[in-house]
């Protein structure tokens, strides 16, 4: 009986047991298969992620949203009520009383308009830290456009004197008694500081006259004195005013553009054929022209790097935008086809047959050439530096101002702009965009909702909102460090650009 009842209960335990076994079998099984659904519900978003992006746009498409407003497209980012400050400190106006001026810089400017312009303002800074006189710079006559034009003829001779008369002592020419003494010529170091000039002031001991073969980048960007940099700001700003012809006729193109549209988008379109064979990109052109373009490279004796791989140019995002893509950035950005574009540039390589894939998409295109008479541009024809400051004039008078490759007019152009307050200015991420225009040639991607969602994300911070100057690369040393710092030119805050405390102490 004992026996009995003993069974019972260990049938009874081992069914209630067996009855926990199943169910946590079951749980387990359960919670196995929660979470490979789960998993799997995760690769697959990943997968067909820009699928299912898709899908939202086709439904935006069929209902859709509303355009950009026009203050996202034209108006200037919010400045945080920064303005220009570019007057001397007390104590650099100490200084001018004691200055000497019997001895002389004359100066070789190189490069193309916007080269001469920032290393004659440069050259002016130096002419201050080695108590000298300036001599009206000659300008480069032997770079690629062979442009015979003088100072005068592009610069504002007698305002660039009179500017500068609280700064340095500037003479239309040196001395007829010192034209045939010797000179010390000199290639001053490349970003040079304040103590590299100053420990050049030894060579006033031996020579009455220094001649700067190359005016180029020679001052630092960074860690110079608060006066100095003010100094550099106030020549490119001020005193290197354009010649009268230049600043009357570029004021009368922007009179008849505002006529047409009211507002433009100044575009500087690099795709001339020196750019492309100097930076060696080839993509999208002919066998022929890639064959072109590198005998011309081979050929430029002041070219050093010859060979270059076009395919690994464009993927670092080192090469100009072309024409198309151009087009295809503007669209996704949301300006309209309507919008009026003005076009800074020389001839475009492969002329109107690559220009018309920008053309199709914004029939509005507008060049000088086609603004002004043949009368008018006739003193700049064969000038190219000339014709390069009314496209300067232009593009910084501009609503928004665009550039295709971040060349020496392009950085010029976005720092005068930034000092006059911050207007909107783009700078497309050239290698960020290489993805996105490779996935539109293979398919996968369309020219719609999704791609205007891509593009303006990714810039939205390269429109020309207020920003600090940025420094060089981590872990570079000597002229690779300075190499890679933002130019002084092409954003002159913190030293030209100051906050609402210091308003009424630097204006």
């Amino acid at each position: 009986m004992a026996r009995s009842r003993g069974g019972r209960r260990f049938r009874f335990r081992f069914r209630f047991h067996r009855r926990n076994l199943c169910a946590a079998a079951a749980y387990a099984a359960v919670l196995l298969i929660a979470v490979s659904s789960f998993f799997t519900l995760i690769s697959l978003s990943r997968k067909d992620g820009f699928e299912d992006r898709r899908e939202r746009v086709s439904s935006e498409e069929e209902h859709p949203s509303e355009p950009i407003p026009d203050r996202e497209l034209w108006d200037a980012p919010f400045s945080f009520s920064l303005h220009t400050c570019v007057k001397p400190t007390a104590k650099y106006k100490a200084m001018l009383g004691a200055r000497e001026s019997d001895r002389y810089i004359t100066v070789r400017s190189n490069g193309g308009l916007n080269q001469m312009r920032t290393g004659i303002a440069d050259m002016v800074a130096v002419a201050h830290i080695m108590n000298a006189t300036l001599v009206i710079p000659e300008l480069d006559r032997r770079s690629f456009w062979k442009d015979t034009s003088t100072f005068s003829d592009i610069f504002d001779e007698t305002h660039f004197i009179e500017a500068l008369k609280g700064d340095i002592r500037v003479a239309r020419e040196l001395p007829k008694e010192l034209e045939s003494i010797p000179r010390a010529r000199k290639h001053f170091s490349s970003w040079a500081s304040m103590g590299y000039y100053e420990e050049m002031r030894r060579l006033w001991n031996e020579f009455q006259v220094i001649h700067v073969a190359k005016s180029d980048s020679r001052l630092a960007n960074n860690d110079l004195p608060l006066d100095i940099q003010r100094l550099r700001c106030r020549a490119m700003y001020n005193a290197l005013r354009f010649s009268p012809p230049i600043e009357i006729l570029a004021k009368k193109l922007i009179e008849r553009l505002r006529s047409r549209e009211g507002r433009y988008i100044a575009l500087h379109l690099r795709y001339e054929k020196d750019m492309l064979s100097f930076t060696g990109c080839t993509y999208g052109l002919t066998e022929a022209e890639s064959k072109e373009l590198t005998i011309m490279r081979e050929n430029t004796s002041h070219w050093k790097v010859k060979k270059i791989n076009s395919t690994e140019q464009r993927l670092g995002g080192n090469c100009p935008l072309t024409p198309k893509e151009v087009g295809i950035f503007l669209r996704a950005l949301g300006y309209p086809p309507s919008t009026l574009i003005y076009i800074a540039a020389g001839e475009i390589y492969g002329g109107n047959a690559r220009l018309s894939t920008l053309s199709s998409r914004f029939p509005n295109l507008v060049f000088k050439e086609t603004l002004a008479t043949k009368e008018e541009l006739e003193g700049f024809t064969n000038h190219a530096s000339q014709s390069a400051a009314i496209d300067y004039i232009i593009s910084v008078e501009s609503d928004v101002f665009v550039s295709s490759y971040s060349g020496n007019m392009a950085r010029a152009v976005e720092g005068h702009r930034r000092f006059l307050g911050h207007r909107r200015t783009i700078t497309p991420d050239r290698k960020g965009l290489v993805e996105v225009f490779d996935r539109l040639e293979s398919g996968d991607l369309r020219e719609d909702s999704l791609l205007l969602e891509l593009v303006r994300q990714m810039h939205h911070n390269r429109q020309g909102a207020p920003r600090k100057r940025k420094g060089p690369l981590p872990g570079l040393k000597g002229k690779a460090r300075s190499r890679t710092e933002e130019s002084f030119y092409e954003n002159p805050y913190p030293e030209c650009i100051c906050g609402p405390k210091s308003h009424s102490k630097t204006m």
